[in-house]
């Protein structure tokens, strides 16, 4: 959706590993924007967006207006049930209807063989892959690994909202997802390692906290028991609220071999 940073450069690097020619889009999309949300106010920087695209090796950059990704009269949504619904989808019930979308319509507009999506939106990434299989697309969806500044705070547009003293705080998303997947990892029980990094976070001034969850990485279905069974893969999930910001993170962890502690 544009004020790219590092995160989403990267991801024109990573495709050109799979392709012979990169191609972007910059389309703040209104359908996934809720009527209270910051739709008027996103940050807009296309001149300075496109400058970062042809320096990764970007060949062009589709930028359609609202009127060209929904006509007159559109009545047309793309659903992906279940895993629209979750976490994310409890939360912006509205968000992955318009993700789905409009991604629908880019992949009709541009026709890639390959698209590339950062991990850093996990939950977004299987919804569009989960679409892509259903719809029969025929492209290829990788993950691109999240980027990360030097404290550990994953870039995102969103952390131009934070003010000076919010951004020494923002860090501490990541430093108590670490510590709870290494936990989890270990065999401790999930409802507690995430009760204790909730209580971390709203410790650390955070304002809120929407959701911490342990999930299947592929599927993001609960494990179905308090401990995460040995050798799974999973992904830790979490929202929460720093001022009036909204930082998501998640990441990956391996559940160790042995008995639970």
């Amino acid at each position: 959706m544009g004020a790219l940073h590092e995160g989403h450069t990267s991801l024109i690097r990573l495709g050109l590993q799979k392709a012979d020619v990169a191609a972007s889009s910059i389309f703040v999309n209104p359908a996934q924007f809720a009527a209270h949300e910051d739709l008027a106010t996103y940050p807009r920087t296309e001149e300075a967006d496109l400058q970062k695209l042809a320096e990764a090796g970007c060949t062009f950059c589709y930028c359609p207006s609202a009127s060209e990704m929904y006509p007159p009269g559109d009545s047309t949504r793309v659903i992906v049930k279940d895993l629209s619904h979750i976490l994310e989808g409890e939360v912006r019930p509205h968000f992955f209807e318009g993700v789905a979308s409009a991604v629908a319509r880019l992949f009709l507009h541009v026709s890639p063989d390959v698209a590339v999506f950062g991990e850093k939106d996990y939950q977004q990434l299987l919804v569009i892959r989960r679409m892509t299989q259903d719809l029969g697309f025929g492209i290829e969806i990788l993950g691109g690994p999240t980027i990360r500044e030097a404290d550990g705070l994953a870039m995102s547009s969103r952390n131009a909202y934070l003010a000076p003293e919010e951004r020494a705080m923002a860090a501490e998303v990541s430093r108590v997802m670490r510590n709870a997947a290494l936990r989890i990892e270990a065999g401790e029980s999930i409802r507690t390692v995430t009760d204790i990094a909730k209580t971390d976070l709203m410790a650390a001034s955070y304002s809120s906290v929407d959701y911490i969850e342990a999930r299947r990485a592929d599927t993001l279905a609960p494990f179905g028991g308090d401990v995460a069974p040995a050798g799974t893969s999973g992904r830790l999930l979490i929202a929460a609220r720093l001022g009036k910001t909204r930082l998501i993170d998640n990441m990956a962890f391996q559940r160790k071999n042995g008995d639970a502690k």
